[in-house]
């Protein structure tokens, strides 16, 4: 039954990834407040890292866009795609309509490794990649060499694991998800048959989460390599539950030799890249061997290794990038903020990566957003401060003029119609759309 009172509380949520949709619902869930939430997206969809950035082999965990749905469904909320704040809208736009905002805009760049060669064609970012397999409208045209038949993946995390797993799934397999049509046709004549996955540090220092690293073993004519010598020195019953068990896997895989011919993952652990090598690409990497130093830290040993390559994707991490007029903190990527709290902040409030850095999986979000909401309802008892909340038609018709080309539910439903109804036919969840072109041109065909 639709809600007739009157807003008391509107707020903006900026960011429709997990993070601003946790928070749109627990600001919805407030039991004393009647509050409007307007969620502003810089692209034309929404669900954020859950469409583009989870593997489109990993449907259990996409299938938490159906929570987010229900809450896009609630009367007194709105979606505002294809908006970018610091362009079309800026901070003091947005604090003079709202009682209050919440910045959810994640961390949407990649860490660097600092080391020569690193901005040679054929190194890419995990993110980058990623984007480019989940068809994000910004990577549709990132050139990837699927012509190197081995490729390096720098890191020793579940993003390093699902790129190198991407690029040996046999495709056929891969044709039965949401995975972009223009990576899918790429990987069905890749010429990448080894991956070789490094981490700086050992192998139980490794943030591989224990279902990601066993689902390794599920490939199909795929093998999982890792040098039993590198495992020799550890005791697992000392360490805690996850790399204990991580432990524990990666000495089955320990136990498995290679097969001439077949695709291979090999988990390399104390290493580090050095050096990027080519002329005008990509044609090798130096990696460094490490030992761990009394702290844990990886320590150069001075052992040396040229590997040919012609694809390096770093999977380091990622970081968050600073929104105009807010502070930010260079070394942590992070918005400062006391308890989700922005520092020096007009009733602005951050949740999820942007306020924490990239940490957790996507449940992580859940509390964060709701410790935030905490706060953020905590602040407004005390200040007692009159509303700035804008009429809610005024504020539309006022974001139709600075972005003609905005895309509400209803655009957002018609791409997520047109992508079900092309994947039906062929057994898939959906066949993206993959440009601003098309999915923009969608969203305008339900305008009125």
């Amino acid at each position: 039954m639709p809600d007739d009172r009157v807003p008391d509380l509107a707020a903006a949520v900026v960011g429709s990834g997990p993070a601003g949709f946790y928070t749109a619902a627990a600001l919805l869930a407030l039991p004393d407040r009647n509050v409007r939430v307007d969620m502003f997206e810089r692209l034309p969809t929404p669900w954020g890292l859950v469409r583009a950035g989870v593997a489109p082999d990993h449907p259990k965990i996409k299938s938490i866009a159906g929570l987010f749905a229900r809450t896009a469904t609630h009367e007194r909320f709105r979606f505002f795609g294809n908006v970018q704040v610091g362009t079309h809208v800026g901070r003091d736009d947005l604090r003079a309509r709202y009682d209050v905002v919440v910045y959810c805009v994640g961390a949407p760049a990649d860490r660097t490794l600092g080391i020569p060669g690193e901005d040679l064609p054929g190194v890419l970012g995990a993110r980058d990649f990623v984007g480019w397999y989940n068809g994000h409208p910004d990577f549709r045209d990132l050139t990837v060499n699927l012509a190197a038949t081995r490729a390096v993946v720098v890191g020793n995390g579940n993003v390093a694991l699902d790129v190198a797993r991407v690029l040996v799934t046999p495709a056929d397999r891969l044709a039965t998800t949401d995975i972009a049509d223009h990576a899918l046709d790429a990987l069905r004549d890749s010429l990448v048959h080894e991956v070789v996955v490094v981490g700086r540090r050992g192998p139980a220092q490794a943030t591989f989460t224990t279902p990601e690293l066993r689902e390794l073993a599920e490939l199909t004519g795929v093998t999982v390599l890792v040098d039993p010598a590198q495992l020799a020195s550890i005791d697992e019953e000392s360490l805690p539950h996850v790399p204990r068990h991580n432990v524990q896997i990666l000495r089955d895989y320990a136990r498995i030799r290679s097969v001439n011919g077949g695709r291979r993952i090999t988990l390399r652990f104390l290493t580090s890249p050095i050096e990027i090598r080519g002329t005008d690409r990509v044609e090798s990497i130096v990696l460094g061997g490490n030992r761990l130093g009394g702290d844990g830290r990886a320590v150069d040993t001075g052992e040396r290794q040229v590997l040919s390559t012609g694809l390096v994707l770093r999977a380091v991490g990622y970081r968050g990038e600073a929104v105009p007029g807010l502070p930010f903190d260079e070394i942590a990527g992070v918005i400062p903020n006391q308890d989700g709290r922005v520092d020096g902040g007009d009733r602005e409030y951050v949740a999820g990566w942007i306020k924490r850095g990239p940490t957790g999986i996507i449940g992580t979000n859940k509390k964060d957003a709701v410790d935030t909401v905490h706060t953020l309802v905590a602040d407004l008892a005390r200040a007692r401060a009159p509303s700035r909340a804008v009429d809610a038609a005024a504020v539309a018709s006022w974001l139709r003029e600075r972005q003609p080309d905005l895309i509400d539910l209803g655009g957002w439903a018609a791409i997520d119609a047109a992508e079900r109804a092309a994947g039906d036919p062929q057994g898939r969840p959906r066949v993206k759309l993959c440009t601003w072109e098309d999915l923009l041109s969608v969203a305008r065909s339900v305008r009125v």
